[in-house]
């Protein structure tokens, strides 16, 4: 951590913001939109001077946004806001269509929609949001910047954090020779995080298995290339259009951890020993590296210094699940740290962050070394990649991948009998035509009482606007009577019968204070 006499010959500036984020990626504005919906003041500090970067935009820019992430957007109204949401309600569009279309892969083993039974996911509801959609990087950043800061929230681009210290009350970060107070800090600034370094978290796991590269390029020759992904006795290369290739090249990671440039010889030569050929490349216009390293914050809190998104994890790229994981923090985070700051929740509710968020980025980290471990090019990990194959291709297997990929079984242990609590709030349609999602665009929590109990609406007016109560029957009720639902979407509490106001009052004192 930077010594406090580095303030000293700092400008400071005097506003004294609720939260500092460090980092303007996806997490870190939609962190921000949640702080700043909640009325706290926030402040974005990236380093990049500008948003753009090829890295962003199509092909390698194009990311896949699982069911958590894609309810996340729904529930604050931004999914109208994104090309995607056209897709959503056409999500066919550009598809292959039929029983037979792939819509996911587990280490490039693909599973088709025809062959998975949704009829296992009980609390899947036809007015719910799609399991799975295609997004771009660039859009997603630029219209959570948009939302960011029409709720108030201020974007600093060009201001890198150098260093921080804290006090029992305070964050002071510095960027140069300027200083920014405020009374927390969140590391949303990547895999090499400047946050999480100076702020001392340790970040255990695993070294890499392969160098992966993501480049631009012309091929003199590309009828050499097969379309699409190929595994090979050395490796993987995937060509999703002419001229855009990623390759993995199991080295352990040696190139990417070099000081090595990325040259076109560098690309050629690893190019044509993955795919056993002689492709000539005539042009190299970008590229990249990249690993499987797979670690893990082992806490994601230090004092007022907290860790969101890659900062707290990272892993291979295999299957989108990164982003998805990222914007799953900053959901989980904001209206927790935003009704600590505002004493609008207990004490214990901001630690609840780690105990629900680190067990499912634990999960995502097995999920991306299980892959690896079948794509070595080795006689043991090709016939566990058959036999996983096989899995996948039956119907429980490919409703259990499916599952996983998309984040429809994502579930935190709140310690109650309700197969329901913990999960994601089904998308109820009211009988008057209003869904729960469209209810949830305010980041309120909310107690859903289908059968206009008089002691849930009284228990509900005891928390004030801190819970909103509804009361009115849905098209399918699921079995339920009354449901209480974190601004997270995420379900405190549920009934099937008679309510029991008693533990709905200890879920609710749990979650919110009362006035």
């Amino acid at each position: 951590m930077k010594a406090t006499t580095e303030t000293n010959k700092s400008t400071q500036n005097n506003t004294i913001y609720d939260v500092i984020i460090s980092g303007a990626g996806p997490v870190g504005l939609l962190l921000a939109c949640e702080l700043a919906l909640a009325k706290c003041s926030v402040l974005i500090m990236e380093k990049a001077e500008h948003p753009n970067s090829p890295l962003k935009q199509m092909p390698f820019g194009i990311r896949g946004l699982s069911a958590p992430a894609i309810e996340a957007l729904y529930r604050r109204g931004l999914l109208e806001e994104l090309e995607i949401h056209k897709r959503l309600k056409n999500p066919h569009q550009n598809a292959v269509q039929g029983p037979r279309r792939q819509v996911g892969h587990f280490a490039g083993i693909p599973f088709h929609e025809g062959d998975i039974d949704t009829s296992q996911w009980k609390y899947r509801l036809p007015s719910s949001t799609q399991t799975s959609l295609i997004s771009e990087m660039e859009e997603l950043e630029t219209a959570l910047a948009r939302r960011a800061e029409a709720l108030g929230a201020e974007i600093k681009r060009g201001h890198a954090i150098t260093g921080f210290h804290q006090t029992a009350d305070t964050v002071t970060v510095l960027s140069g020779n300027q200083s920014f107070p405020g009374k927390w800090l969140v590391g949303c600034d990547g895999a090499r995080s400047v946050v999480r370094k100076s702020g001392g978290f340790d970040f255990t796991g695993t070294e890499p298995e392969f160098t992966g590269y993501s480049a631009k390029i012309d091929i003199a020759d590309p009828e050499k290339l097969s379309p699409g992904r190929n595994v090979t006795e050395r490796g993987m290369y995937l060509q999703s259009q002419p001229g855009y290739v990623v390759i993995q090249d199991f080295d352990g990671g040696a190139f990417h951890n070099s000081d090595k440039p990325i040259t076109l010889q560098q690309v050629q030569e690893v190019l044509r020993r993955i795919s056993n050929t002689d492709v000539t490349i005539r042009a190299l216009h970008f590229a990249t590296t990249w690993t499987d390293r797979a670690r893990q914050a082992t806490t994601y809190r230090n004092g007022r210094v907290l860790l969101a998104g890659d900062a707290a994890h990272i892993h291979a790229p295999l299957g989108g699940q990164g982003l998805n994981l990222g914007l799953g923090d900053a959901m989980n985070l904001g209206w927790k740290l935003a009704a600590t700051i505002q004493g609008k929740a207990p004490d214990s509710l901001i630690d609840s962050y780690y105990a629900e968020r680190h067990p499912i980025g634990a999960q995502v980290l097995d999920w991306s070394r299980a892959q690896v471990a079948i794509m070595k090019p080795s006689p043991e990990a090709r016939a566990l990649y058959a036999i996983v194959r096989d899995l996948v291709n039956t119907r429980d297997g490919a409703t259990y991948f499916a599952g996983r990929v998309w984040g429809v079984n994502t579930h935190y242990n709140l310690n109650s009998e309700h197969p329901l609590a913990g999960g994601s709030v089904p998308n109820f349609e009211l009988e008057n035509g209003v869904t729960i999602g469209e209810l949830m665009h305010d980041g309120r929590g909310i107690l859903l009482d289908f059968d206009g109990n008089a002691s849930i609406q009284t228990l509900a007016s005891e928390y004030g606007s801190r819970i909103k109560y509804v009361s009115g029957k849905a098209k399918k009720q699921l079995g339920l009577s009354a449901v209480l639902i974190r601004p997270d979407g995420i379900v405190a509490w549920a009934a099937d019968g008679e309510p029991d106001c008693s533990e709905l009052q200890k879920a609710a004192a749990r979650w919110f204070v009362s006035n």
